[in-house]
């Protein structure tokens, strides 16, 4: 209803894509884009015969419908989310552009996690990946201690933040790695100001910052 609300005030034009005769879904937290051509999102999210998005659709066909209506020239698949996310692989949980050439991946050091292999995959798509014949820079963002509540583990990480004109909103979950995290977030994001927002509780809603704000601007 708010996204309705401005369009209708502010006459914003709402985009209704069809492709294949068949309305388009697709969520703000699916996709991750640098603003230059470039697309991040993950084959679990958009290919998964899980919570499918949009039956019948591959990877040619999203090429096209990203391209028409985004203005992508390419697009990067990784595998999986983590482990405890109930939307099924979403990218702004694991990947995300932080410049044109510059992203921000979620990295699991501890072996028996589950979420090691996963995301180590990620790290060896990002690193294979070539752009106008160079390597993006690939920032490596730890993921925080595992988060159980009432005996559900929950999708916690800081790679679910919101960048807004001046500052930068970081998810913190009271975890040894939060300080180690606001400083990559400050060395990266000089000319914004880093704060950071416990979200131990709200994660209990898996998501965390860059989910409440996907549909309402701020």
């Amino acid at each position: 209803m708010i996204n309705l609300n401005i369009s209708k005030n502010k006459k914003y034009k709402i985009l209704n894509i069809i492709y294949k005769n068949k309305p388009v879904t697709l969520e703000g937290g699916s996709i991750d884009v640098n603003g230059n051509g470039l697309l991040l999102t993950t084959k679990e999210c958009l290919l998964s015969k899980i919570q499918e998005r949009n039956p019948g659709l591959g990877i040619k066909d999203y090429t096209t419908i990203f391209k028409k209506i985004l203005g992508v020239r390419k697009i990067i698949w990784l595998e999986k989310g983590i482990s405890g996310d109930d939307t099924h692989g979403h990218i702004d949980d694991v990947a995300r552009f932080v410049s044109k050439n510059k992203v921000f991946l979620a990295v699991e050091n501890n072996k028996k996690d589950k979420n090691f292999k996963n995301l180590k995959k990620n790290l060896d798509i990002l690193n294979k990946t070539i752009i106008d014949k160079k390597k993006l820079k690939i920032i490596k963002i730890p993921m925080p201690s595992p988060k159980i509540i009432e005996g559900t583990r929950v999708p916690a990480t800081y790679l679910n933040f919101y960048i807004a004109n001046k500052i930068v909103l970081v998810p913190v979950f009271n975890d040894a790695k939060d300080k180690i995290v606001i400083n990559i977030f400050k060395k990266n994001f000089k000319s914004r100001k880093i704060i950071p927002i416990n979200c131990s509780e709200l994660i209990w809603g898996f998501g965390a910052i860059h989910c409440m704000t996907q549909q309402e601007p701020i």
